[in-house]
C-alpha cells in the first residue's frame, strides 16, 4: 500500500533492501497545468546523476517533465527528486544514498560498491530504454568501459553530456589510461551531448567521434539556488561592506585552472591605487591544499590581506545569494574551461562578470551589457578590464542592469532550448532500439 509523505510525495514501502530495484524507488508525481497528473505514462528515460551537480541534474529534470518526458531520476540523498519542479511524472530512485564527505573511509567504499551494485542490478530490472548519463561515477575508469558494455548488454540505448572532454587534460594530470578510457566511453555511447561548438570540434579532432553523434545545447541556467526578498544592501551589511567599496567576487571550487593567482594580483594592483576594492573568496579547496597555500602567500605578498573577506568552506545554497547580491562583480580568470557553471549561477543573480578569453566566455559574456573579457593569464589586463567594468555605465545602472542581465541569461541558456534538443535524442535513440 503506498502512503502519502509529509511533502505529498508517495512513498512505496517495501520488505528488504535487497529485494529489487523497487526497494530504492520513492516515486514523486506532479500535476499538470489542467490539474491532471501522467502518472499512468511509462518512463523512457533514465537519468543517471552520479550524484553530482544538482543544479544541472534538477533543472534538466524540471525541463524535461515540461516537455511531458517520464523518466527516472537516478539520484542520492542530496541530489534528490522532491526538488522538481514542473508537469508530469518523475519516478526518484536513490541508489547513490549518502555522499557525506566527512564519513570515515571504510564507510565511503562500502557506499561506493554498494552503489555500484544497485545500478547493474538496476539495470537489469529498468524499464527505460534509454539511459542519459550526466556525471559519471567515482571509479571512472569502470564507468567509461564495463559498466557501458552492461548497460548495453541489458538493451539499453545511452546518450551521455559531456561537461568537460578532458578534464584531467585541464587540470594538468592527463595520462595514457585517462585518454583511453575516453576514448572509449565517447566511442561506445550512443549520443553526446556538448555545451559548445569548441567542444564539438574537440571530441572529433582528439577521439575521432562522428559529427552525427554530438548535440550542441546550452548550459542551462543555474535556478536551482533560492533567491529571496533579500536586497543588495542587506547583504553588504552582512558581509560588512560599505556602499562605497568595489566588492568583487571569486565564488566556487579552488583549483588552479581557476586562475585565483592572477585575480590576486590583479586586485593587489587596484588595491595600490584605490583602497576601496575588496576581494570575496569563497569557495573550497578542491585537491589542492598545497595552490590554496600559494594563494594565501601570494595575498601577504601584494598587501592584499586587509581587503580580502575569505569563507573557505562550502556554503549551503540557502546562503549562496548573499554573496552574489552583495558583490558589484563576478571575476572568473580562468586559465582553461569550456564552460562555467559559475557563471550560470552569477548570471541567475544578474552579476555581471569580468572572465578571461577561455572557453565559451566571449560568446557568453556580451561586452559592456553583461560584463568583460580580458587575456587569459595576465594579471595587467584582468586589473585593467575591472577597472574598466567600475568606470562603465553597466556598474553605475547596476540595481537596473541586474533585471536585464537576468532576462538576457534566461533567454540565452533557456532549460526549454535544451529539453527541446535532448527530447528529440531521446526519441531517436527509442526508435533505434
Amino acid at each position: 500500500m503506498k502512503q502519502e509523505t509529509k511533502d505529498g510525495a508517495l512513498e512505496v514501502p517495501h520488505a528488504s533492501a535487497a529485494a529489487s530495484s523497487e526497494s530504492y524507488v520513492r516515486e514523486v508525481v506532479f500535476p499538470s497545468a489542467n490539474g491532471l497528473s501522467h502518472a499512468g505514462r511509462s518512463a523512457t528515460v533514465a537519468l543517471l546523476t552520479g550524484g553530482a551537480d544538482k543544479p544541472y541534474a534538477l533543472g534538466l529534470a524540471g525541463s524535461l517533465i515540461s516537455q511531458g518526458v517520464a523518466f527516472e531520476f537516478i539520484g542520492s540523498d542530496e541530489v534528490n527528486g522532491p526538488e522538481l519542479q514542473g508537469t508530469g511524472l518523475a519516478r526518484f530512485l536513490n541508489l547513490r544514498g549518502d555522499q557525506r564527505q566527512e564519513s570515515r573511509l571504510d564507510k565511503k567504499v562500502w557506499r561506493v560498491l554498494i552503489y555500484y551494485a544497485r545500478l547493474v542490478q538496476y539495470a537489469s530490472m529498468a524499464k527505460p530504454g534509454v539511459f542519459h548519463i550526466l556525471w559519471n561515477n567515482k571509479l571512472e575508469w569502470l564507468d567509461r568501459t564495463l559498466l557501458l558494455y552492461y548497460y548495453r548488454l541489458c538493451g539499453k540505448r545511452i546518450a551521455f553530456t559531456a561537461h568537460n572532454i578532458n578534464v584531467r587534460q585541464r587540470d594538468g594530470n592527463d595520462t595514457w589510461l585517462n585518454r583511453l578510457t575516453l576514448k572509449i566511453q565517447y566511442r561506445t555511447v550512443d549520443h553526446i551531448f556538448v555545451h559548445t561548438e569548441r567542444m564539438k570540434r574537440e571530441l572529433e579532432a582528439q577521439f575521432g567521434v562522428r559529427n552525427c553523434k554530438i548535440s550542441v545545447i546550452p548550459f542551462g541556467i543555474n535556478s536551482t539556488v533560492p533567491n529571496s526578498a533579500l536586497t543588495s544592501a542587506e547583504a553588504r551589511q552582512r558581509l560588512g561592506l560599505t556602499w562605497r567599496e568595489k566588492a568583487v567576487l571569486f565564488f566556487g571550487n579552488i583549483a588552479p585552472y581557476k586562475g585565483l593567482e592572477y585575480l590576486v594580483e590583479a586586485m593587489g594592483v587596484l588595491a595600490r591605487a584605490e583602497r576601496e576594492y575588496r576581494l570575496i573568496i569563497v569557495g573550497k579547496p578542491k585537491d589542492c591544499t598545497a595552490y590554496w597555500d600559494q594563494v594565501q602567500r601570494l595575498i601577504s605578498r601584494v598587501g592584499l590581506r586587509s581587503n580580502v573577506i575569505e569563507r573557505i568552506e562550502y556554503i549551503p545554497d540557502e546562503e549562496t545569494e548573499i554573496y552574489f547580491k552583495a558583490a558589484d562583480v563576478l571575476a572568473l580568470a580562468y586559465t582553461h574551461i569550456f564552460q562555467s557553471g559559475v557563471l550560470s549561477l552569477g548570471y541567475n543573480f544578474g552579476l555581471p562578470v569580468v572572465a578571461s578569453d577561455v572557453g565559451s566566455f566571449k560568446e557568453d559574456i556580451v561586452e559592456g551589457r553583461t560584463g568583460f573579457v580580458c587575456r587569459p593569464m595576465d594579471s595587467q589586463d584582468l586589473a585593467r578590464a575591472i577597472r574598466e567594468y567600475f568606470e562603465s555605465d553597466l556598474y553605475r545602472e547596476l540595481e537596473t542592469r541586474r533585471q536585464e542581465i537576468r532576462e538576457f541569461a534566461y533567454e540565452r541558456y533557456s532549460w526549454t532550448k535544451v529539453a527541446a534538443i535532448t527530447r528529440n535524442v531521446y526519441e531517436q535513440l527509442q526508435r533505434s532500439r
